[in-house]
């Protein structure tokens, strides 16, 4: 959410209005950058808790102190702040996996060891697990994003101020079709993502109390509705089928230059090119409106896969990063996770993710579901073959091999962990309770 694309200052093309035709066109041309797969990029959120005692809140005031320690900080990776504190380190584009897990990799040694200084430190997991959702940065960006999603529920609160993600970022892929094209790497990135959603669940936990999903996370995003956080239709040609998903797509705001920024309702950014009203949009806008949407695979030139629960341990993160970048990048990994998927597409019922069962059900129930199970343990057996011819350490091998013992292969994930502690500790106290009596 942090992201944003430059509204070109006083470039007088990002001034000048746009047309329907001209949006379209514009969509086409910088959403999908297609030619060969060359680099990687990865995105890691984090929640930041006290160090010892995550449970107890932070309050805004030490924040805002580290975080402007931390912009003294010299870091390779971009440093941005989420709405709710998150703090987030947005890999640079490397040329292969072991240069964006060792730029990563440094830069947060960095921010935990500046962090420890005020007994501050990151917390991995796709949704806080203690903490109600409560807002650190007062913004007009994000008045306006809470007075929108405020529309549908509590879903967007929690989006905003108390999820975390991994999120992955692959080439586009060649115009052409086959392995490698455009085309297959789309419909990959969304069969996939529900086998992701369900390897790396880890947000069973709202205010310590069960919410009956393992990620509650991307039940968040599913309640804020298709409009928002939908995909487009899974059918045809992915420039086509964005193109149309974008103009389609409720605006979320109109932006001013002084005081609070408009909140329409219901008007979509094709219907705003048409009326011309409450001003005409110009390409800044049009900038502005694609990062207001947030499908679980959104086209940004390359495919950014946002589908994934930010990870426990320091270095869980390279786990979904490593596994993603196999089944993407090496040809003879990526034909096999085609078709440990593609069985999965019928239960899609052909509805867009992640508004449909697949994806449903991933959220739900994680890797106890038999097929995504099944799928899941394919594609990390893919993954672990084709990591060498990619380069990646032995260190990085062994640390998915690891997880694919500990969690794919016994049908669990890291919020089957998170459940275990709370029964236990439910256990516990309810022993205590008996010798009282």
């Amino acid at each position: 959410m942090s992201d944003s694309i430059s509204d070109g200052g006083d470039c007088t093309e990002h001034r000048t209005a746009v047309t329907e035709a001209e949006v379209e066109a514009l969509v086409r041309g910088i959403c999908f950058k297609t030619g060969p797969p060359r680099t990687l990029g990865v995105e890691v959120e984090w929640l930041v808790h006290e160090l010892r005692l995550p449970q107890l809140p932070v309050t805004p005031e030490r924040l805002e102190a580290a975080y402007a320690t931390l912009r003294n900080v010299p870091l390779k990776s971009p440093l941005t702040i989420e709405p709710g504190g998150q703090l987030e380190l947005s890999s640079p584009p490397a040329s292969s996996l072991m240069e964006c897990v060792d730029t990563v990799s440094a830069d947060l040694d960095i921010v935990r060891s500046v962090l420890a200084e005020d007994d501050l430190g990151l917390v991995g997991a796709g949704h806080d697990p203690w903490h109600r959702p409560r807002r650190f940065l007062q913004e007009p960006r994000y008045d306006a994003m809470e007075a929108c999603l405020d529309r549908t529920g509590t879903a967007g609160r929690h989006m905003m101020c108390s999820s975390a993600s991994v999120q992955v970022c692959v080439d586009a892929g060649y115009e052409e079709p086959g392995p490698h094209g455009h085309q297959r790497r789309w419909q990959l990135a969304h069969r996939l993502g529900a086998v992701l959603v369900a390897a790396f669940a880890n947000s069973p936990l709202v205010g310590l109390e069960p919410t009956g999903w393992l990620s509650t996370r991307q039940l968040l995003w599913m309640e804020i509705g298709p409009g928002r956080a939908g995909a487009p239709a899974p059918d045809g040609e992915p420039r086509d089928a964005w193109a149309r998903h974008v103009l389609d797509a409720p605006v979320m705001c109109v932006r001013r230059d002084r005081g609070p920024w408009d909140v329409p309702e219901g008007l979509t950014f094709r219907e705003w090119t048409r009326s011309r009203s409450p001003r005409p949009p110009t390409r800044a806008d049009l900038d502005y409106h694609l990062t207001t949407l947030f499908p679980p695979v959104r086209p940004r030139g390359h495919l950014e896969l946002r589908m994934i629960d930010a990870q426990p341990g320091e270095d869980g993160w390279i786990v979904p990063l490593a596994v993603t970048a196999a089944l993407f990048d090496d040809p003879e990994a990526s034909e096999r996770a085609y078709r440990a998927v593609k069985p999965l597409a019928e239960r899609t019922m052909n509805l867009p993710a992640p508004h449909n069962p697949l994806w449903t059900d991933a959220a739900r129930h994680g890797l106890a579901d038999p097929e995504l199970r099944e799928a899941a343990v394919a594609c990390f057996a893919a993954a672990l073959e084709a990591l060498p011819r990619l380069g990646a350490t032995p260190s990085v091998v062994d640390t998915v091999a690891a997880y694919q013992n500990r969690y794919v292969a016994r049908g669990r994930c890291p919020a089957d962990d998170l459940l275990d502690r709370v029964r236990d500790a439910e256990r516990r106290a309810h022993g205590r309770k008996d010798i009282r009596t």
